[in-house]
């Protein structure tokens, strides 16, 4: 699935903040969508926390950011609390924006495949399209630093 350069997908999800966020609510700014499988797991506690590390120079860059899995508040609560995280996780629990953006399908796990969300981010810009799509993470905990550095270059 290709986004780049395409309208992002709408959404409207409610989030750890206990507002519900809609795309258009981010109309005019830089928005880092990253889908991730699972709170309070390994590789996605590396990821959370490597944003959470970059959040005040994505501030600085004028970038919202906003995580989505398909976990519960109560669990997104949680994860927040464990790890000090200052941004808002989205649940999906319906996946129907994870598939919308290519972050729910067959992925290969333990050498089986299985239906499953697919660790991903686009960033969304102030015109509502999608300038970067990195439709399957590898490396969790080094992602970030390389979205804040596709940031620096595209908005600098």
């Amino acid at each position: 699935m290709k986004l780049e350069g395409t309208s992002a997908p709408h959404f409207a999800l409610e989030g750890s903040d206990k507002k519900v966020h809609d795309l258009t609510d981010y109309a005019g700014k830089t928005l880092v969508l990253y889908f991730y499988p699972r709170d309070n797991t390994p590789g996605c506690s590396k990821e959370a926390c490597s944003f959470r590390d970059l959040y005040s120079e994505l501030n600085t860059l004028d970038v919202m950011l906003l995580g989505v899995s398909k976990d519960s508040l109560a669990a997104h609560d949680k994860f927040i609390a464990k790890f000090g995280l200052p941004f808002v996780l989205l649940s999906d629990p319906e996946t129907s924006v994870m598939q919308a953006y290519g972050a729910f399908g067959e992925k290969t796990m333990y050498g089986k495949k299985v239906m499953g969300t697919i660790r991903s981010t686009v960033v969304i810009g102030p015109d509502g399209k999608v300038v970067k799509h990195w439709p399957k993470v590898r490396k969790a905990e080094s992602h970030p630093q390389e979205v804040l550095e596709f940031l620096r270059e595209h908005l600098g």
